[in-house]
């Protein structure tokens, strides 16, 4: 794998870029500290799937900037949005992306730290949906980055508004880069 996006994968389209994005890498994000190796596994929502490490790819990461079982909205245009669906969801905003959270996650987004362990890209192979990659064998993390700060990482506040000002994704908007 030569670390550039397939072309052909996505099932989403893919993420635009962020702030600070790095280079190409594949990561798995936890609030765990202590994370070195990682199992193949059964997902419990899914028993008939065959047991992998999944991991997500540097442009897709900011998906993953939150606490485990935060429900969350994260969208951004395609070359399929219209523009009546571009000014619906972001509004005048220029804002590429936009990432949304329950008003009652944001004391906990606010406390929240992750560790980013970064992963060997060689062990896996894309997923279906653009973004996620899957390994079949034992992964060793190669790096582990400290994530403080999560509603700063998610830049600037931004909401997406209905005309008349309902908001159509959540009660709280974290922002959009």
């Amino acid at each position: 794998m030569d670390g550039d996006y397939p072309e052909h994968l996505p099932a989403r389209s893919p993420a635009p870029p962020y702030q600070g994005e790095g280079p190409f890498a594949l990561w798995h994000f936890s609030e765990d500290p202590s994370l070195a190796r990682f199992l193949p596994h059964t997902p419990a929502t899914s028993p008939q799937t065959p047991p992998l490490v999944w991991a997500v790819d540097t442009p897709h990461a900011p998906m993953f900037w939150f606490p485990r079982d935060c429900p969350r909205g994260c969208i951004w245009p395609s070359p399929a949005t219209t523009k009546r669906d571009r000014e619906r969801f972001f509004g005048q905003s220029a804002a590429t992306r936009i990432h949304v959270v329950e008003a009652d996650w944001l004391p906990r987004m606010q406390s929240c730290r992750l560790y980013a362990y970064r992963l060997p890209l060689e062990v896996f192979r894309p997923h279906d949906v653009g973004g996620y990659w899957v390994a079949s064998e034992p992964v060793e993390a190669i790096e582990r980055v400290t994530i403080d700060d999560l509603v700063g990482r998610h830049a600037v506040p931004v909401c997406a508004t209905a005309p008349g000002g309902r908001n159509e994704w959540a009660s709280s908007c974290i922002g959009s880069s």
